[in-house]
């Protein structure tokens, strides 16, 4: 079940960002568009998802999460048939609107749900419930979904690799479009059976452990106004906006290092590809770091390390003969910001957010918290293709710097508030379960 979980997690986002992630560069050049142009399509996705995380709560409570997260895998699949075709940009936007309702009114909260009910351990032989968790199948989760994308890239890459002519540079449009179609395709197909894997590993319903533990209807209506009076939930909301800005801002890796780096398409790949192998090590790292030390004082070390690894970059510190170094600072913000996705939920528990209040939390610091997907795009198409080549990506770096800052002192005051505040201040009411 967890593995089937894991390969979900990750595939029903291959075609929305992965594939842009390591291919940018190509996917600018073989669909015509601008950065800004894509950074609309991304921003469409936002919108969309942002209005469905609230209904795609009840939706995960009344239906079973195996046949939602099928159908939505499906569905996020077929789109992946439409994209494969090199579509109009308008084609395109409306994909990146339908693939916002698949990835996440039809699949977050159920994929959420089960991982949580996963972690609970069901129930044992004698029927009484089993050793809750919950960390462990987050960070199975995060980290199990960064080895697959980084899989896949891999994969995708030498796929592509293998379909243009040796030199890249002499590779025609038409050649170009053909190799990326293809690579499509590979992401759509494995999309889909990631579907049939769900449909077969996960169990038909929920256990009754699970059940026992989802509140009344009005207990969950009362607990809304609760949870939006806890200071820590609000802080919380703004340490993952900080942080999935930074997650954003990688984006740029792959368009950076041709650009500045002067890399060609697959080299440039690649380097993405090299970004993102580093989300496992770090998911699990950060998850055994944050035991020990605790997980807001391993937030701080993050953001301080995105802070200076970005900030290099916006500063422009790397010349372009500096690969030791950049390489470097690449390993190291990205295991930053990879490390920082296992962490933000988890500082609910120091929050002191109540247990039966968990479902409400992270459904208010999930509609703030990924705001970045409204903003991010348009903003960092709009400062690349205002200052072209190298000032447009130091501009970018600066502003993610900026927000590493911001969520760097956001997580101070959350220590404070959690070492200060009083339980009915920062979590009210008794741990339900």
């Amino acid at each position: 079940m967890m593995l089937a979980l894991v390969i979900a997690g990750e595939a029903v986002f291959f075609l929305p960002f992965v594939l842009p992630r390591i291919f940018r560069p190509t996917l600018l050049d073989v669909f015509g568009i601008s950065n800004l142009q894509l950074g609309m399509a991304f921003s469409i996705y936002g919108v969309v998802a942002m209005l469905a995380y609230f209904p795609g709560g009840p939706i995960a409570d009344r239906f079973d999460a195996r046949r939602l997260m099928a159908i939505a895998l499906v569905a996020t699949s077929a789109g992946g048939l439409l994209m494969a075709g090199i579509p109009s940009l308008s084609v395109v936007k409306s994909l990146y609107g339908f693939w916002g309702l698949t990835t996440i009114l039809l699949f977050w909260s159920p994929l959420i749900r089960a991982t949580r009910q996963w972690g609970a351990g069901g129930l044992s032989a004698d029927g009484s419930p089993s050793h809750a968790l919950p960390g462990r199948a987050f960070g199975i989760l995060d980290g199990g979904r960064g080895l697959i994308a980084a899989l896949i890239a891999s994969v995708s890459v030498w796929l592509y690799a293998a379909l243009i002519p040796a030199d890249v540079q002499v590779a025609t449009l038409s050649e170009r479009s053909d190799a990326f179609g293809n690579v499509v395709l590979l992401f759509a197909a494995v999309t889909f059976l990631s579907a049939v894997l769900v449909w077969f590993a996960l169990p038909r319903k929920q256990t009754r452990t699970f059940e026992a533990t989802s509140p009344s209807r009005a207990d969950a209506d009362a607990g809304i106004g609760a949870v939006l009076r806890m200071p820590a939930v609000w802080l919380q909301a703004i340490i993952v906006v900080c942080a999935y800005v930074a997650y954003k801002g990688l984006d740029d890796v792959s368009l950076y290092a041709k650009e500045v780096l002067l890399f060609d398409e697959v080299q440039a790949a690649t380097i993405g590809t090299v970004s993102m192998w580093m989300r496992p090590p770090a998911a699990v790292l950060a998850g055994l770091i944050a035991d020990r030390f605790g997980v807001s004082k391993s937030t701080l070390v993050c953001f301080a390390a995105i802070a200076v690894g970005t900030g290099s970059l916006a500063a422009g510190l790397l010349p372009p003969g500096a690969m030791v170094l950049f390489f470097a600072t690449l390993v190291t913000t990205s295991a930053a910001v990879f490390a920082l996705r296992g962490l933000y939920f988890a500082l609910m528990e120091e929050g002191r957010v109540p247990m039966g209040r968990t479902g409400t939390a992270v459904g208010i610091v999930s509609v703030i918290g990924y705001t970045p997907d409204v903003f991010m795009g348009p903003l960092m198409g709009w400062l690349l293709d205002r200052s072209p080549g190298e000032m447009g990506h130091r501009h970018l770096f600066a502003a993610v710097t900026s927000f590493a800052i911001t969520g760097l002192i956001a997580t101070v005051v959350f220590r404070r508030h959690q070492k200060l505040g009083s339980p009915g201040r920062l979590g009210e009411g008794p741990d339900v379960r």
